[in-house]
């Protein structure tokens, strides 16, 4: 990294760290709930992966989730669009609701919940298309083919994504040729085209080099005034700079959850803290 990058870094950093964050479980209490996880527990065959998880996780904030290698962070977050029906042998009791409603009802249309909660892998993705029509996609797909209704809807996904003034005259070129940064802000304006209401971030960063990695996580910040945002991420000090609350998972279990401040600097397990100091995982 150069030094004007890692200044940037660095100042990028101090001023999240800034920023006015939730202190405790009590403060979750008192937001308003955009998903609500009850006695979930989730097995593949006749391995489960994740035991009695119960937490909330509230609206316009970004949830972190951190722990090692397996411990069941990506396997609960695809339970919030039902990722895992796709994956044979997986079956899962408990509930999750979203306002409300819980998504794993017989009654629940998938497309439709997978509309509402859209979800960002880690390594990007774009179709083998132009900018314009990887962003298009989903509308497409809804039956939108207006020329001007298309054309807004690009247009205002790609500023959400903070892209729009690199692409804008380069809506035509094959997203394939965008560096990885950009790719991964595509998919992230693809995902926020068809307006959900949350966004699944599946360590979106990792495959990325600091100075994009630095732009999505500045992204996260401004998605989170009309998302709600989950984020898996390996990197705790990435968790630390981005996110208002983190839950610590080991073994499939939820093991902490309150906001990041607190968890950082003074977490109530003992298991948290030997995680966050580097003495396991």
């Amino acid at each position: 990294m150069t030094a004007a990058a890692d200044e940037q870094t660095r100042t990028h950093a101090i001023n999240m760290d800034a920023l006015d964050r939730p202190s405790g479980q009590s403060d979750i209490d008192s937001e308003e709930i955009a998903l609500e996880v009850s006695n979930l527990n989730l097995h593949y065959g006749s391995a489960q992966a994740l035991y009695d998880v119960n937490m909330v996780i509230p609206k316009n904030r970004v949830t972190a989730f951190i722990g090692p290698s397996g411990c069941g962070k990506s396997t609960l977050l695809r339970c919030f669009n039902r990722m895992n029906d796709l994956v044979d042998g997986c079956h899962i009791n408990g509930k999750i609701e979203l306002h409300g409603t819980d998504i794993y009802s017989k009654q629940v249309n998938v497309a439709n919940l997978r509309r509402r909660i859209g979800m960002v892998f880690q390594k990007p993705n774009p179709f083998p298309k132009s900018v314009y029509e990887n962003v298009a996609y989903g509308l497409r797909i809804q039956g939108v083919n207006d020329k001007r209704r298309l054309d807004e809807a690009v247009e205002k996904a790609l500023r959400g994504a903070a892209l729009w003034d690199e692409m804008k005259d380069r809506l035509n070129d094959n997203a394939l040729g965008m560096s990885g940064g950009q790719q991964q802000r595509l998919v992230i304006a693809r995902a926020i085209a068809i307006e959900p209401e949350v966004m699944l971030l599946d360590e979106p960063a990792s495959a990325l080099d600091p100075i994009s990695t630095l732009k999505i996580e500045e992204l996260i910040y401004e998605l989170k005034q009309n998302y709600t945002i989950i984020i898996v991420t390996h990197n705790m000090q990435q968790a630390a700079r981005v996110s208002d609350y983190t839950a610590f998972m080991y073994m499939g279990k939820l093991i902490e959850y309150a906001g990041t401040n607190k968890l950082f600097t003074n977490p109530a397990e003992k298991q948290t803290e030997d995680y966050i100091t580097g003495r396991y995982g």
